[in-house]
């Protein structure tokens, strides 16, 4: 109750100040009823409320069509915010600071001024996206959305919500409590008591309700929504459908809207509606080949939004790669235009407390991921169905160790009754999940036994048994260096820790679920084992501990896969995940991706650009190369990709393994360096910088005829020579004219290192690891198997401290991320491109081996990187062909577990 009350005060004010929280509560304290607060829980509460309430949020950045009209500030005067207050008063309720309270009000202000105005008299149609980041609270954004348009007057809203049913009945439930007030499941039964139906925003007025054709256990029926009775011609208050994405849903909809149409002499429903599509990026894209072909689910959205005359689409997404792809001139006359964000787009910046791909990937990576590299005998990435599981590895079982842990530690520090969840995802076949559910529960199980008889003995004593002394082992490891506790704080709290653990398999053939909404007194502590079924929209509540030993490459599977996104109030140093060093890699540059495409949204808003003319811009970015050729796979044709290169960074991470090749890079460096000579820049004298020699204002030829002269892989698909080439020729008399030139070398040679003076200086060649998937693969070296071939920080090279200190100041001022736990700031390189002002070609001399490997007589590996500086002019972009059976090749996994829609089906 005392925090209830504080937390609605505070809920008032943008940002309260650590004493102002305390002052608040001693006064709200010395009522009779929270009289009885120890001062401990004061203290607790003290920080918890800090904590919450210490979060900002910005507004984030949006673009819009040029005949956009705005209409909301005219017609507020007649909008009672009926809705929205119930809803503000839940968000409140729930601990959201008053400054993201402010910001979310904000932010569904303008989605909504982007809507439609609903009493506009004449047919429109309107079509925009909202882009947030996995995870982050996209779910409370479109409620709060739906509770505005309510209010402005629409009066038929349908939330498509993924394609899984227990993704449908979580968002059921969601826009129950924030927006209907009523628990749907319960509106069926007559035995029910009537006033235990109110919930969420129901509790604080209840006298207008809004009308709900599915409830949250049953996708949407033509029974189920004909008993309403509610006619759709005469709603008087709005009416919402919360509907699965699926084929036989979506018909049985668009059939039922048909019959009960009742406006007469048309088949056009006059009622304004607003179609939200969560997860747009999912099965809603037209993935048919043809000019007029239209794949099922995407034509009957479009199917859907044409028996409206007042409708407008909004596609929700944390990956928007799919969506910016789709042709904005694809039109059909059955269906008509398709789903591209024509009218507007919108980018959600999330609150600071966010545990994001930025934070996990590219920040705080060293504290958080663990890699898994002991699977390959017990469980390869890649396995058939009918793999038989007889153990788990030693990383799963440290895995599930340091989840017991972190909750214990939860326990110390007052977070009892609070959910806790692991996750477990290493196979896409049902049958091999549930096998190692089975492994999990039987290693939880004899953990649970050892404590119980041996967790409260002296420590001494208790650390002879074998599990507790590996739980003690975890604890020494991960967390014990930084934790404010002892063992002696932890080892009393493992059997409370341990004893509420279950293990379920969360697929469409279990019986496992999620149910936290039935486990709120006392919190659900669970291990979830899945596949498909966990990587979309599906929240975790309470996840500190993530094994995911998944392959792929796909953009949006692998960011949608990351349930480990989220929210961490009080335990976001706890989390760890677990993942193989490859899709590390994967994440990181996916990470790096999407935060270049916000960038440039935010330069775009900034000269006023459109939808079109941003999606022109995302159509052109190097990434196009793989999610063009994944999306259009099926064509089994080469495929032409303009891609713009400028301000954009380029590396030969993928290699040809036969010696001719490899010799014939070699020489092709020996060369560049002899062509530099000639043109009065020998490496003799070159600057010796951090990372090796740096030549300065080097003319483009040389350059140039080293890149052509290079023998790429075809995998390497960004370094393909012509394009490059091409692209250099086309700027090589202006803003390529004269580059800088980096020759890598150690500042000393290592133990059992390599060194080369084939370029006339001495090179401490630096030591790359062989990636484990080119093991088996006799043609290809990939370098790493992160894939990356240049050191974290080389783009900064050859900037003045300056420009490296103003790139660096503006990146945190931007407040788009936070320093490392140790405080250190990890700048992500693209920032120092906006500085340059002569692109750098980087020449990679590598000692390839591990690291104990004596390569002291090995022959250097040769390897190019080139940092393109931004560009003022008209860009030119380079036609790159996309060989699509090296696509399948690397993508077959993902492909075939997109058409036969995911283990939920095998």
């Amino acid at each position: 109750m005392l925090e209830t009350m504080v937390g609605a005060q505070l809920a008032k004010e943008p940002m309260p100040s650590p004493d102002r929280i305390r002052d608040l509560i001693g006064q709200i304290r010395q009522i009779p009823l929270c009289s009885d607060v120890t001062d401990d829980q004061v203290e607790e509460l003290a920080r918890s409320l800090e904590n919450s309430h210490g979060v900002s949020m910005k507004i984030g950045s949006m673009l819009t069509a040029k005949d956009y009209v705005p209409w909301l500030d005219a017609a507020r005067a007649g909008i009672e915010p009926y809705y929205w207050n119930r809803y503000r008063q839940l968000m409140a309720e729930k601990g959201f600071s008053g400054d993201v309270l402010v910001t979310l009000d904000d932010v569904t202000d303008r989605i909504l001024n982007l809507l439609e105005n609903p009493m506009k008299p004449e047919s429109w149609d309107r079509r925009g996206m909202v882009v947030g980041h996995v995870q982050s609270g996209k779910t409370a954004n479109y409620t709060g959305v739906i509770c505005k348009a309510a209010d402005a007057g629409y009066r038929l809203i349908i939330v498509i919500a993924g394609i899984h049913n227990n993704l449908r009945n979580q968002t059921q439930m969601r826009i129950d409590e924030g927006f209907v007030g009523r628990d749907s499941a319960r509106l069926l039964s007559n035995r029910d008591d009537p006033a235990q139906r109110f919930i969420g925003v129901g509790r604080f007025d209840k006298s207008r309700r809004p009308v709900t054709f599915t409830n949250s256990i049953k996708d949407f029926s033509k029974t189920l929504a004909s008993g309403v009775g509610v006619p759709l011609d005469n709603l008087r208050e709005p009416a919402v459908f919360v509907i699965k994405k699926n084929s036989s849903t979506l018909k049985n909809l668009i059939s039922w809207l048909q019959e009960h149409n009742q406006r007469a002499g048309t088949s056009v429903i006059d009622a304004p509606m607003l179609l939200i599509d969560d997860e747009a990026d999912n099965a809603s894209i037209n993935i048919r080949k043809g000019p007029d072909e239209v794949s099922r689910i995407n034509g009957q959205l479009r199917t859907l939004l044409k028996l409206f005359d007042h409708s407008c689409y909004v596609g929700y997404t944390a990956t928007p790669f799919a969506n910016i792809f789709i042709d904005p001139d694809s039109e059909t006359q059955m269906q008509g235009d398709d789903l591209f964000p024509r009218d507007f787009i919108v980018s959600l910046d999330p609150p600071t407390n966010y545990f994001g791909a930025n934070r996990v990937f590219l920040e705080d990576s060293k504290a958080i991921i663990r890699p898994i590299t002991d699977n390959g005998d017990l469980l390869p990435l890649k396995h058939p169905k009918d793999t038989t599981v007889t153990a788990l590895p030693v990383s799963l079982e440290k895995a599930v160790r340091t989840f017991l842990i972190s909750r214990a530690i939860r326990l110390a520090r007052g977070q009892r009754n609070k959910h806790s969840s692991m996750l477990v995802n290493a196979s896409r076949f049902t049958d091999v999940q549930r096998q190692l559910r089975n492994e999990v529960h039987a290693l939880v199980d004899r953990i649970r036994a050892s404590v119980r008889v041996n967790g409260g003995l002296a420590q001494e004593k208790a650390l002879q048994d074998g599990e507790i002394a590996a739980l003690h082992a975890v604890w020494l490891e991960e967390y014990e260096p930084d934790s404010e506790f002892g063992w002696s704080d932890i080892q009393p709290l493992l059997l409370e820790s341990v004893a509420p653990v279950s293990v379920v398999e969360v697929n469409s053939r279990s019986s496992g679920n999620l149910a936290y909404h039935d486990h709120e007194e006392h919190g659900l502590n669970v291990i979830a084992v899945g596949g498909f079924s966990l990587s979309r929209g599906l929240t975790l509540e309470g996840l500190t501990v993530s094994y995911f030993l998944r392959n792929s490459m796909m953009y949006d599977t692998l960011m949608q896969m990351g349930r480990w996104f989220g929210y961490r109030p009080g335990y976001d140093d706890l989390c760890r995940v677990w993942m193989p060093e490859e899709a590390e890699g994967w994440y990181a540059h996916i990470a790096e991706s999407i935060e270049e495409l916000r960038d440039e949204l935010r330069n775009m808003e900034a000269v006023g650009a459109t939808p079109e003319q941003f999606g022109l811009k995302v159509r052109s970015h190097p990434d196009t190369l793989i999610v063009t050729a994944r999306n259009k796979m099926g064509s089994g044709e080469k495929l032409v990709v303009s891609i713009g290169l400028a301000n954009k960074f380029a590396e030969t991470a993928i290699l040809k393994r036969d010696a001719e090749s490899l010799r014939a890079n070699r020489n092709a460096a020996i060369a560049l360096a002899k062509a530099l000579a000639s043109a009065r820049k020998p490496l003799t004298d070159a600057e010796q910088v951090t990372g090796g020699y740096l030549l300065s204002e080097v003319p483009a030829g040389p350059v140039r005829d080293f890149i052509a002269s290079f023998v790429n892989h075809p995998g390497s698909l960004l370094t393909d020579t012509g394009p490059v080439c091409q692209h250099i020729d086309d700027r090589a008399a202006t803003e390529l004219a004269k580059w800088d030139v980096l020759f890598t070398s150690l500042q000393k040679r290592e133990d059992n290192g390599l060194s080369d003076e084939s370029l006339g200086v001495n090179i401490n060649c630096p030591r790359r690891s062989e990636g484990d998937r080119s093991r088996n693969d006799p043609t290809t070296l990939r370098i790493t198997n992160k894939q990356r071939v240049a050191s974290r920080g080389v783009e900064k090279t050859g900037l003045t401290e300056k420009q490296i200190e103003d790139a660096q100041n503006e990146y945190v001022a931007r407040g788009d991320a936070r320093p490392a736990k140790d405080g250190s700031w990890n700048y992500p390189d693209r920032i120092y491109r906006s500085k340059r002002e002569r692109p750098l070609l980087i020449v990679h001399m590598l000692a390839i081996g591990k690291e104990q490997d004596d390569l002291s007589q090995s022959a250097p590996v040769v390897a190019w990187s080139v940092s393109f500086p931004g560009t003022e002019l008209e860009e030119k972009k380079v036609a790159y062909v996309v060989n699509t059976t090296w696509v399948r090749e690397n993508f077959s996994d993902d492909l075939e577990e997109e058409e036969m829609g995911g283990d939920d089906e095998r």
